[in-house]
C-alpha cells in the first residue's frame, strides 16, 4: 500500500513540473509582448528621431528644456540647442528626444 502511494505522488510530481514551466514559459511570453517588444519600437523610434534631427527643429532634452537646434556635430555627437535669446547650451545628441513642433505647448 505504501509504495502505491509513493508512486502515485511520484507520477503527479513530474506532471506539476511540467506544467510550471508551461506556466513560466507563458509568463515571459506575455511579458515580451506587452512590456519588453513595446519598448524596444519605443527605443527605435527615438534613435531614428535623433539620427534624423535638423537645424531649426524645435525639441525637448531629457533634462526637460525646450529649445531649437542650432547646430549638429557629429564628430562629438552633440547638439547645440538656443533655449533663450542669446542662451545656447550643448547637449549630448542622445539626450533630445522629442520633436516639439508636433507637441502643443502649455500657455
Amino acid at each position: 500500500m505504501e509504495n502505491m502511494i509513493l508512486a502515485a505522488q511520484a507520477a503527479s510530481g513530474s506532471g506539476s513540473g511540467m506544467s510550471m514551466i508551461i506556466m513560466m514559459v507563458a509568463i515571459f511570453a506575455i511579458m515580451w509582448f506587452f512590456m519588453i517588444k513595446p519598448q524596444q519600437k519605443k527605443q527605435k523610434e527615438i534613435q531614428k528621431f535623433q539620427n534624423e534631427l535638423t537645424e531649426g527643429q524645435q525639441v525637448v532634452t531629457g533634462g526637460g528644456i525646450y529649445g531649437t537646434v542650432k547646430s549638429i556635430d557629429l564628430a562629438k555627437n552633440t547638439v547645440e540647442v538656443k533655449i533663450a535669446r542669446d542662451v545656447v547650451i550643448t547637449v549630448d545628441k542622445s539626450y533630445v528626444f522629442k520633436d516639439m513642433a508636433n507637441t502643443p505647448l502649455q500657455k
